[in-house]
């Protein structure tokens, strides 16, 4: 598959590396497609196995209670490691206990790694899953240990094996090297080291050049990938070249999830104005149309400007526009459309009926052939579409973000749209939720925030 690679599988205390530890580790190293070492071994976790794991995996406090601990076996495991591409199937999770073990130490591991989950997605891209229980199902594979360290080892050897009778050789070969591909079309000023210590976590990335001023800032829910993306597709467009022949220094800040590298992104570009954020870092002079609720004033709409809004009455309000030229524009269309009457909308001044009831396009209201009253739920029936969304709450809420890899938490608070801060433990909940500020609504927070209340399992906590 690969001129060098170690085949590893860990079984761990849980599932959140800075927490939990390493209880057992196996791996088979390949020169080229021929095995020439296999190594297996339970590590002392330090730490108790619980009742899940144990039935899991089979493996319980007595069995490692007299076995090494990590820190006696990392240098044999180094030496196995050492010059070789890691491979195991979702990679992230044990090159991120491997990490932080080694980093427990005071060793800083710096590895080339392949996820044969995706190599599994490369290679039958007409399959849905590609978790080792499928693999083990779709290729009608043997397991003898399942959940044990080297058992799992074993099916991946098993379906590297199968892969390569069904689809040949040099089709994997070609796959898993152009899955290593990112790694290696770095520009020869970015410091290789820099890319290793980028975690594989949610959160967000900052690029800078020859100053202090960020090139860029942008987010994702996997900040290595997404770094490294921006240098393996640097031919595909000019900005991307651009800051890829700028980029002189990156930095990060890992987050608890998605939402909350949204969020975050939203706000550092507000704040810091990067060169090539041009739609996040656009100052944006939105206006908004409100309805009155007189049938008879006139004119019956009115545009208001972005800062002139009260976040409690977004509901009230029609439609974002960049500009008056627009709102006009979406309002004349609408009354088209709708035989509405353009002076009744201050789309047309002077007196008497207005020119679109001569020409048949206004039911009249203008003339006295319609109501006042009818012709504004005409108009607000027209408008819908439009229609900003109610606050569906009575006070603020937060929304709680918890991200297991990396163990970072967050609990998000809003109210009226307006995002107010964020918190990442309960010593912070009671000044946040008392805490009295000037809303100001912000349209990407808005669109943000309706996003995600829109997901089936978003967990909110509405505040008294």
């Amino acid at each position: 598959m690969l001129p060098s690679y170690v085949l590893l599988d860990l079984e761990t205390t849980g599932a959140t590396p800075l927490r939990d530890r390493i209880a057992e580790i196996a791996l088979i190293k390949y020169e080229g497609d021929q095995e020439v070492s296999r190594w297996q071994t339970l590590v002392n976790p330090e730490v108790p196995i619980s009742g899940f794991i144990q039935q899991l995996t089979g493996i319980n406090n007595e069995m490692v209670a007299n076995a090494p601990t990590f820190k006696q076996i990392a240098g044999e495991l180094l030496d196995y490691l050492k010059d070789t591409v890691l491979c195991a199937h979702n990679v992230r999770f044990d090159h991120g206990f491997l990490k932080n073990e080694f980093k427990r130490i005071g060793i800083d591991l710096r590895q080339k790694v392949l996820c044969t989950v995706k190599l599994s997605r490369k290679l039958y891209p007409q399959h849905r899953s590609h978790g080792l229980d499928a693999i083990i199902a779709r290729h009608e594979l043997v397991c003898a240990s399942r959940h044990r360290a080297m058992g799992d080892v074993e099916m991946v050897v098993a379906f590297l094996d199968a892969a390569r009778q069904e689809l040949g050789s040099v089709a994997v070969r070609n796959a898993a090297e152009a899955l290593l591909k990112g790694s290696r079309s770095l520009p020869s000023h970015i410091d290789a080291h820099l890319i290793d210590d980028l975690p594989e976590t949610p959160g967000v990335y900052i690029f800078y050049g020859d100053t202090s001023l960020p090139l860029y800032i942008g987010k994702s829910v996997n900040i290595r990938e997404r770094v490294l993306s921006h240098f393996s597709s640097d031919h595909a467009s000019t900005k991307e070249m651009r800051i890829s022949q700028e980029i002189r220094h990156i930095e990060w800040i890992e987050t608890a999830g998605e939402f909350s590298a949204l969020l975050l992104e939203s706000k550092l570009v507000k704040e810091r104005q990067p060169i090539y954020n041009r739609q996040l870092r656009r100052e944006r002079q939105l206006c908004s149309w409100r309805v009155a609720k007189n049938p008879a004033h006139a004119p019956v709409v009115t545009l208001l400007q972005m800062d002139e809004i009260e976040p409690a009455s977004i509901g009230q309000l029609f439609g974002t526009f960049r500009s008056t030229r627009q709102a006009t524009e979406v309002l004349r269309k609408i009354a088209e459309d709708h035989q509405l009457c353009q002076k009744m909308l201050g789309l047309e001044s002077g007196k008497g009926a207005c020119f679109a009831h001569q020409l048949k396009r206004c039911k009249g209201v203008c003339a006295g052939k319609e109501s006042a009253e009818l012709h504004h739920l005409r108009l607000q029936q027209a408008m819908t579409a439009h229609q900003l969304k109610t606050w569906p709450f009575k006070g603020k809420i937060g929304i709680h973000e918890t991200q297991r890899f990396n163990g970072k938490s967050a609990l998000h608070v809003f109210e009226h749209w307006v995002y107010l801060g964020s918190i990442e433990d309960e010593s912070g909940l009671e000044d946040i939720a008392n805490a009295k500020s000037d809303l100001v609504f912000d349209l990407d927070t808005y669109k943000l925030l309706l996003k995600e209340l829109n997901k089936p399992k978003v967990k909110i906590i509405e505040f008294e």
